[in-house]
């Protein structure tokens, strides 16, 4: 439970990654981002299993698709990718911090999309790219 004094969202908040971690490590921001050639600003999460399995899905690499559950270490804001620029509200319940997040346990299972919604997805991404519309507020 989120204990700063914001409180957006009591989660729990889950990362999808194809990055292998442990229990205890902390993913940070100032990293290579999954999905762009820079590094980011911001950690990023979602309180939602649909976008946390987008997340893993779509992360740049061959390696297998992981789902962490995890805690934020400070405090959190709307991530502005999603909220109201693509989505009004929040429904995504996605977010985004400069304070670490610490891994806390890993989803054993969970069902992926199916390979053509993954492929629409991408195309989707890549068209937008093309566009000059894939930029990320960072």
């Amino acid at each position: 439970m989120n204990e700063f004094k914001n409180v957006l969202d009591p989660g729990p908040f889950f990362h999808g990654t194809k990055a292998q971690l442990n229990i205890g490590d902390k993913l940070e921001a100032k990293n290579l981002s999954n999905y762009q050639d820079k590094k980011s600003n911001y950690i990023y999460f979602t309180a939602t299993l649909e976008a946390a399995k987008w997340g893993a899905e779509l992360a740049a690499g061959d390696a297998k698709e992981r789902i962490y559950l995890v805690e934020p270490q400070g405090d959190f804001e709307n991530d502005p990718n999603l909220t109201d620029k693509r989505f009004p509200g929040n429904p995504t319940r996605s977010y985004r911090s400069k304070e670490p997040l610490k891994i806390v346990a890993e989803l054993g299972s969970w069902e992926r999309h199916s390979d053509e919604q993954i492929e629409h997805m991408l195309s989707s991404l890549k068209k937008l790219r093309e566009e000059g519309k894939a930029t990320i507020i960072d």
